[in-house]
Formats: structure tokens, C-alpha cells, sequence
């Protein structure tokens, strides 16, 4: 991305050193298409903000814009799952999971239809305030009996987790991330697995508990902390259901304090999935919990609140550092 580009509606952030790719969603949702052929997309008004339009232009046949309407986007889908197809569908986090709650739990999970929503705005990555800021989303949508949320952290996750989508059980509800999206995992090595969590770095002093685009963050925070003389590890949890609560209860034994970082609400989210896990497997750490506070966030850039809320690796890094009481050299 170019340095002072202007973001389009509901992109992640301007990328600078460091590699990105355009439109994941797309490159994945095609890939499924054209090895299965039952692939069928649509989205509430909203295409061109949630990266459909590769897909369409590629298969103008199996792609629908049902309208602002996110409720019948949803009851279409849960139509054309239950004839035989695959069906993803986008809008925002905010709109599918406050306007079609209902209809995603009772006409899609309730019956297991093959539905898969892609919500775009995840979180603190758009400045248009409450009403547009998906910030409890995945609290909502883990609480739906039988659904599989997913939270990515870059293009390569994005990608993957499109691509196979169609291969899951279900009804999906994963978040976007659209536009220039960074790579954080090599696409040569790095594998999304369902319900796997995956350690990053053999750090004991701190170990970083992260999901969705807040393990970039974590990554870029523990090489900060390294210059403290603090090591760090990170367990990246893209899968919030079904939780790899075994895999975290582990992590967490193995370091000496745990942090846990979030895109999303600290009310019903990772910090909550993180304390349960640790409580049913005899966990006891000191545990910083980083992520949204428990309010509607006002409207501004994204580099602004994201500073202003602490989901910055710089705040992540200066956070943990004040926390363990080096916060003076963290300052410097």
C-alpha cells in the first residue's frame, strides 16, 4: 500500500513495511468455487467493502446482492444452503450480528445449514462509532449453540480460513479483514487449523494469549520487550469456537504470567475463554487482560483509537512493560 493512501470503508489499516496482499477473502471464496462448483455469494449492499467483487466478476452467475437488508441476506443464504449449496455471505460484524442475530442462530445453526458469514468491521478498524464498530461480536456469536467463530489474524489466515469455510460443519461466522490486508504467517508454512491454537516463540517471562489481527501486534510487542530483557511467547487463537482450551491451559503452565490480547470487548470474549480454560485445568498465573473497554467507542481515525484503546503494539508493549513494573525504560 502506498504511504499516504487514503483507506477505503472497513480496511484493516495502511500497510507499511511489511508485505501485504489485496482482497484475501476473494483469492480464498474463488479457490473454493473452483475446486467444489457450489459456491454461491452474497452480500447486503455492501460488495464493495467486503471484497466481493473479484468473486463476482469471476462468477457473475453465483453471486447475489440481496439489498440493505441483512436479515433476508441471511434467510436467502439459509434457502440456498438447504437446496445444496455453499453459501458465504458478507456484511459488517455490527449490522449481521445486532439486525440477523436470530436469523443466524435459529434458520442457520438450528438446522446446521452450510452457511458462512464473513463480517467485515471487526473491533476498533472503522472510525464511524458504535454503530458501525463490531466490538462483541464474537461474545454474541460464541454463544450460539453449534456455530463456529473464527477471529484472523492476516491475509494468509483470511485466505485459508475462505477457502476452507466450505469444508466446515455448519454455520461459520468468521470476521473480515478486507482490502490491503498484511502477512504476518508465511503462506509457504503456515496452516489454519480449526480449533488449533499455535505457539509462536519459546519466551517463559510472558506469555501473550492473542487473537485475530492483536497476535501481529503481540509479535511486534514481544521484539520491544526482547530489548527490555524480557521474553516472550505467543499462543495465537484464531478459533474462538470450539476453543482449544487444552492447548491454552498448557501455554499458560509453561510461561510465568500471561497476557491476553483482543480485538473485541473484554466482556465475553478471548479474557473470558482464556480464565475459563485456566480455572477448569488448575491454572494459576498473574494475567493482564488487553481489549475494548466495556463502553460504545466514539468515532475517529483508526490509528487514534486504536492508540487511544491500547491495541497498538506500542501500547500493547508499553502496557505489559508498566504492568511488570519496567515502565520507565519502556518509555524511552
Amino acid at each position: 500500500m502506498l504511504k499516504g493512501r487514503t483507506l477505503g470503508m472497513g480496511e484493516l489499516e495502511a500497510v507499511e513495511n511489511r508485505a501485504s496482499q489485496l482482497a484475501p477473502f476473494a483469492t480464498g471464496a474463488i479457490a473454493a468455487q473452483e475446486a467444489h462448483g457450489d459456491v454461491v455469494l452474497l452480500t447486503a449492499d455492501l460488495g464493495k467493502y467486503t471484497d466481493t467483487y473479484p468473486f463476482r466478476d469471476r462468477f457473475p452467475d453465483r453471486f447475489y446482492n440481496v439489498g440493505m437488508a441483512e436479515q433476508a441476506l441471511v434467510m436467502v443464504a439459509a434457502g440456498l444452503a438447504r437446496t445444496g449449496l455453499s453459501a458465504y455471505c458478507t456484511t459488517y460484524g455490527a449490522f449481521a450480528t445486532r439486525r440477523a442475530h436470530d436469523f443466524l442462530a435459529i434458520a442457520c445453526a438450528h438446522g446446521g445449514a452450510n452457511v458462512k458469514m464473513f463480517a467485515g468491521n471487526p473491533g476498533l478498524t472503522t472510525g464511524y462509532g458504535g454503530t458501525h464498530q463490531a466490538i462483541e461480536d464474537l461474545a454474541l456469536m460464541r454463544a450460539v449453540p453449534d456455530m463456529t467463530v473464527i477471529d484472523p489474524c492476516d491475509a494468509t489466515e483470511m485466505q485459508q480460513i475462505a477457502e476452507q469455510a466450505r469444508e466446515m460443519e455448519g454455520t461459520v461466522y468468521s470476521r473480515l479483514l478486507r482490502g490491503n490486508v498484511p502477512v504476518v504467517f508465511d503462506p509457504a508454512t503456515h496452516r489454519f487449523e480449526l480449533g488449533k491454537a499455535k505457539r509462536i516463540g519459546s519466551g517463559t517471562d510472558i506469555g501473550f494469549i492473542s487473537t485475530g489481527f492483536m497476535t501481529e501486534r503481540c509479535l511486534d510487542a514481544a521484539a520491544g520487550l526482547a530489548e527490555l530483557g524480557i521474553n516472550a511467547s505467543i499462543l495465537h487463537c484464531a478459533t474462538i469456537k470450539p476453543f482449544d482450551a487444552v492447548a491454552v491451559a498448557a501455554f499458560a503452565a509453561s510461561v510465568d504470567k500471561v497476557v491476553t490480547a483482543e480485538n473485541h470487548v473484554l466482556v465475553g470474549g478471548l479474557a473470558s475463554l482464556v480464565l475459563d480454560a485456566l480455572y477448569a485445568n488448575g491454572v494459576m498465573k498473574p494475567l493482564l487482560k488487553i481489549g475494548i473497554p466495556d463502553r460504545f467507542i466514539e468515532c475517529g481515525s483508526i490509528p487514534y483509537l486504536q492508540t487511544r484503546y491500547g491495541l497498538t503494539a506500542a501500547r500493547v508493549r508499553e502496557q505489559v512493560a508498566h504492568w511488570l513494573g519496567a515502565g520507565a525504560q519502556a518509555a524511552e
